[in-house]
């Protein structure tokens, strides 16, 4: 990439390279607007590029379905169909034409294809906290909160979530709403 990729926000004026991971605010040179910019060193390198796959060289080798004038490499473990290095999609060891790969992810054919995940410390959280709009029903979701807070504590998270502050939470809230049931019931049967 060249310093002509990375513009000020306000004029679009192209910034020099040495204002690029200073750490120090400088003023544009079109605009006079404090700029600050950070950029990953790979921003500068150039990108790799992707095999095209060899070509069919001797009569009667397997060709890609997709590209039958591409030499096959695998066939694809959902469909059997040959592909080159170029349709090649790669998972857990097994591999998959573009449109099984789609497929699988549709339908959920594919083991260990993960598209989406339950955050159990948000479920948990949930059920310590909504009940106590009614709180009679914290008597009934204090033991799931905990439960599922502990249960699942070593269950994968989010990509971007930060810690187990969800499912920390929904055990101590859930703890002291049993605590106040426990409080309530001696006091109703010492009196």
């Amino acid at each position: 990439m060249t310093e002509q990729a990375i513009q000020c926000t306000k004029c679009k004026t192209s910034l020099p390279s040495d204002f690029f991971n200073s750490g120090l605010q400088a003023a544009c040179p079109g605009c006079g607007a404090a700029t600050e910019v950070e950029v990953f060193p790979a921003f500068f390198r150039e990108a790799a590029r992707g095999t095209t796959g060899e070509a069919v060289l001797l009569e009667g080798e397997a060709g890609c379905f997709f590209h039958p004038q591409k030499k096959a490499v695998v066939h694809c473990d959902g469909c059997g169909r040959f592909l080159c290095g170029l349709c090649d999609c790669e998972l857990h060891g097994k591999h998959y034409c573009p449109g099984c790969l789609e497929t699988g992810r549709k339908k959920g054919r594919i083991q260990n294809l993960e598209n989406q995940r339950t955050l159990y410390g948000g479920v948990a959280l949930s059920l310590a906290l909504l009940p106590l709009i009614m709180w009679p029903l914290t008597l009934v979701t204090a033991p799931i909160a905990i439960y599922i807070g502990v249960r699942y504590w070593n269950a994968p998270r989010s990509i971007v979530s930060s810690g187990r502050w969800a499912s920390v939470a929904a055990i101590i809230i859930a703890t002291l709403e049993l605590a106040g049931w426990a409080a309530l019931f001696i006091s109703m049967r010492s009196s």
